[in-house]
């Protein structure tokens, strides 16, 4: 495995990681979004055993020890396995999430106690502004939350709009329907009564720029894109209801 290295926007790096065997046959990529500024953030630490290469094109970067702050979506392998490595890395990191997933899980399994965040609080990293947003059970798990750069409006919406395959690092086209196709093939999103409006919700932002954990980032009409996906999850609920 290789760690490809792309700049998505103003001072923000996609540090990805495609690998064949998730979900096959298409593959999986695995990416971590860098941004930098006076107090550098790591949004997705990632897995434990990528560590190597996750922190090895962090380092390609910038120095390590610059790094600032490591925060994620929720409370899984591919989002957090590697945090203890980057504490240990890094004396000055510190880890941030929300009051749910620090409470359930992080001031347990972290080595060093996480900043914890109220919902709708600003990081001000210098130069960028990372609001952190609670979106409990949307896509997994009910410490889940997403994080939006304000200055370059990029939404970091973690497993939303996963889709299968290698494809492009960033994309104008159609994510959603794609999207629509890795859930018939993952059924990775928690489905319930709150998951259409709460998606629906995060369009108020109007990102630019949606940076997706699994497939291409997407540049364009952000809220239009949340709006549809937020009714696909809607209709599909209707769906297993009737069922």
């Amino acid at each position: 495995m290789q760690t490809r290295i792309d700049e998505i926007g103003a001072d923000m790096y996609r540090l990805s990681i495609f690998v064949p065997e998730e979900a096959p046959p298409q593959g999986l990529t695995f990416n971590h979004f860098l941004i930098t500024g006076d107090e550098p953030l790591l949004f997705h630490c990632g897995k434990r055993k990528m560590f190597p290469l996750v922190s090895a094109a962090v380092a390609r970067i910038m120095p390590l020890e610059r790094l600032r702050w490591l925060a994620f979506g929720h409370f899984e392998a591919d989002e957090c396995g590697s945090m203890n490595e980057w504490l240990a890395a890094v004396p000055s990191a510190e880890l941030m999430h929300g009051v749910v997933g620090c409470s359930v899980s992080i001031n347990d399994m972290a080595d060093r106690p996480p900043r914890v965040l109220s919902n709708g609080e600003v990081i001000d990293i210098g130069g960028k502004r990372l609001r952190y947003i609670d979106t409990p059970h949307v896509p997994h798990g009910w410490d889940a939350g997403v994080m939006f750069e304000e200055t370059t409006k990029t939404l970091l919406c973690g497993d939303l709009f996963t889709r299968v395959g290698n494809g492009p690092v960033i994309t104008d086209s159609d994510i959603v329907e794609p999207s629509i196709v890795t859930e018939d093939l993952l059924n990775y999103t928690s489905l319930g009564p709150h998951t259409g409006s709460t998606i629906r919700r995060l369009a108020d932002l109007k990102p630019r720029v949606l940076a997706a954990m699994h497939g291409a980032s997407f540049s364009g009409d952000g809220a239009a894109a949340l709006k549809a996906l937020g009714d696909h999850y809607d209709a599909r609920l209707q769906v297993a209801l009737a069922v």
